[in-house]
C-alpha cells in the first residue's frame, strides 16, 4: 500500500472520521470517503522525488448531487478548518483542489472530461471512444475508506468491469496500427533516409503502442505515461514483455547499420538491433492475439491482423 494512502487512512481514522460521526450523525453513512484521483501517492507510485509537488495527507469525501445541496457547503467548511489547523495543515496548496469535498458526479466528469451519467452507471459508446486510457485509470485507483451508500463505488466498478466488447477491439486496432506504421514500415524508411530525428519519433510512438496493446491484452488501464512502464514491470509476470520494451528502449539509433541499404517493405535490416528487437515484440503481440481467440492468422506485420479483430 501507497505510504500516502497509508497516511491518509490514519488521518481519515484519528481526525475526519470523528468529525463527520459528531458533526454529521444523520448523515455519516451518506458521505463516501477515500483517497482517489490525480496525482502519484494515489497511484501508490510516490516517493522522495514526489515530495517537491503536490504532496500531503488527506482525504476526498463524496456525497450525491442532493446531498450536496444539503450539507456539502457545511461539510467544506469543516473540513477545511480541520485540515488547516496548524497541527494538521498537511496539503498543498494544489493538493487542496485534488482533495475534500466534491460531488460523486463532479469527480467523475472532471477526471474522465466527460459528462458522467453516475446516478445509473451508464456511458455511451461514444463517451467510452472519447476516454483516455490514463484518465479511467486517474478514476480508478487508489481506495475508498467508507462508502455505506455504495453510489460513489458504483460508478467505480462500472469503470473497472472495462471497455464494451467493440471498444476494446477497436482500440486493439489503433494501436496494431500504429505500431506497424511506426517500427514496422517508417523507422525503416526514415533510417534508410538517413533521417534520425523521425526515426527515433518512430520508435518512440511504436515503443508507446505496444505498452498500451500489453495493457488492453490484460484488460487493465494503464496510468498517466510517466507511470506506465513502471505499472507494465508489475504487471508483466514473466518479465519478457517489459525486458523487451527496456532493451528497445537502450537501444540507440545508428545509421552504420543502414550503410548500403535499400528500402524494401518485406526485407528487413536485421543488423539493425532495433529492428530484430521491434519483431521479437511484433510476435509475443501476434501470440496474444491469438491466444486471445482475436486472430487465426500467424503474422508479425502486426498490419495484417486488424481486418480479422475487427470482423470479430
Amino acid at each position: 500500500m501507497s505510504d500516502v494512502i497509508e497516511k491518509s487512512r490514519r488521518f481519515y481514522e484519528k481526525y475526519v472520521k470523528d468529525m463527520i460521526h459528531n458533526k454529521y450523525p444523520e448523515v455519516e453513512d451518506r458521505i463516501a470517503v477515500g483517497l482517489v484521483g490525480e496525482g502519484s501517492d494515489c497511484f501508490g507510485y510516490d516517493d522522495e522525488l514526489s515530495r517537491d509537488h503536490d504532496f500531503g495527507t488527506g482525504v476526498c469525501l463524496w456525497l450525491t448531487d442532493e446531498d450536496m445541496n444539503l450539507f456539502g457547503r457545511r461539510l467544506i467548511f469543516d473540513y477545511n478548518e480541520l485540515v488547516e489547523s496548524d497541527e494538521r495543515s498537511y496539503l498543498t496548496n494544489r493538493l487542496r483542489e485534488r482533495r475534500g469535498v466534491m460531488t460523486i458526479h463532479d469527480f467523475y466528469s472532471d477526471i474522465l472530461h466527460i459528462d458522467c451519467n453516475t446516478a445509473s452507471c451508464h456511458m455511451r459508446e461514444s463517451d467510452w471512444f472519447n476516454l483516455d486510457h490514463a484518465c479511467l485509470k486517474t478514476a480508478t485507483n487508489g481506495e475508498v475508506f467508507r462508502d455505506d451508500l455504495g453510489k460513489f463505488t458504483a460508478f467505480r466498478n462500472y469503470l473497472l468491469g472495462y471497455y464494451p466488447d467493440r471498444v476494446w477491439k477497436v482500440r486493439i486496432a489503433e494501436k496494431l496500427h500504429e505500431y506497424a506504421a511506426a517500427l514496422q514500415v517508417n523507422y525503416a524508411r526514415c533510417m534508410t533516409r538517413g533521417d534520425i530525428v523521425t526515426a527515433l519519433l518512430c520508435k518512440t510512438r511504436g515503443i508507446s503502442a505496444a505498452m498500451e496493446l500489453f495493457f488492453l491484452f490484460k484488460r487493465e488501464f494503464p496510468p498517466y505515461y510517466k507511470w506506465t512502464y513502471r505499472a507494465l514491470c508489475e504487471l508483466d509476470s514473466k518479465g519478457v514483455f517489459a525486458t523487451k520494451i527496456k532493451e528497445l528502449t537502450e537501444e540507440a539509433i545508428n545509421l552504420e547499420n543502414w550503410d548500403g541499404t535499400r528500402y524494401h517493405p518485406t526485407r528487413l535490416n536485421y543488423r539493425d538491433p532495433i529492428v530484430s528487437i521491434s519483431e521479437e515484440l511484433a510476435s509475443e503481440i501476434e501470440f496474444s492475439l491469438i491466444e486471445k481467440g482475436l486472430t487465426k492468422r500467424r503474422s508479425r506485420y502486426l498490419e495484417t491482423h486488424i481486418d480479422e479483430l475487427l470482423d470479430n
